[in-house]
């Protein structure tokens, strides 16, 4: 982007485009509270999309609304899932990038939480040497819903990317204390996968997200 482009996309993504951008963040995050409060009684969440069918087990875990209080610009709902109840494969279609190296094409294999497979397109080798941190970090530290609709590309920058409207993201590593979660590591990588494209999220049986937005 040009300065001004990238001027804009950084006013609009906090909405300071808009007369009252605290009105607009109270607004997002009675959305997102009431969604994480009814993820709050979710065991099982089942992810599909492009090369996902992957399930997470929440029972017991917290999800957090964020909507400007510790990071801005905002706009997620997350969780630390349960460590040894994750089960499938998933694809991220966005470039995904750390401490400045890129990965694209991602495919992660999980077995009971630990990823015993990571592909990629590209930087396969530098997503495997991180994978291979620690003894924590091929376990899975987060799974959220990002919300912002004025962020829809990668920027590089991941105070932005994981807050991608239309978009979840997982990490791999470290996980959440204040969620339940339990898992240590020294890496905390957050992967980014458009749902835009026909991506669905069943919570416990329900369809609750379909290409991009919730629908409870």
């Amino acid at each position: 982007m040009s300065f001004d482009e990238y001027s804009e996309f950084l006013f609009k993504s906090c909405y300071l485009d808009l007369d009252d951008p605290v009105a607009k963040l109270k607004e997002l995050d009675e959305k997102q509270t009431k969604w994480a409060n009814y993820l709050n009684n979710v065991k099982k969440l089942h992810i599909v999309g492009e090369k996902t069918d992957i399930t997470f087990g929440v029972e017991g875990r917290k999800w957090i609304s964020c909507s400007g209080l510790n990071n801005y610009p905002d706009g997620e709902v997350f969780t630390s899932p349960v460590e040894d109840d994750i089960n499938g494969e998933i694809y991220f279609d966005f470039p995904q990038i750390y401490r400045g190296n890129e990965a694209q094409g991602v495919h992660l294999t999980i077995e009971n939480g630990k990823i015993i497979k990571a592909t990629a397109e590209k930087g396969e080798e530098f997503l495997n040497a991180m994978l291979d941190m620690d003894e924590g970090s091929r376990y899975i530290g987060e799974i959220a819903i990002g919300t912002n609709d004025e962020i829809q590309e990668i920027t590089g920058n991941i105070l932005f990317d994981e807050k991608i409207g239309g978009a979840i993201h997982m990490a791999a590593g470290a996980s959440y204390p204040e969620t339940g979660g339990k898992n240590v590591s020294g890496l905390h990588w957050d992967l980014i996968k458009n749902m835009k494209n026909g991506g669905k999220i069943y919570a416990d049986g329900v369809l609750i997200y379909e290409n991009g937005k919730m629908i409870i």
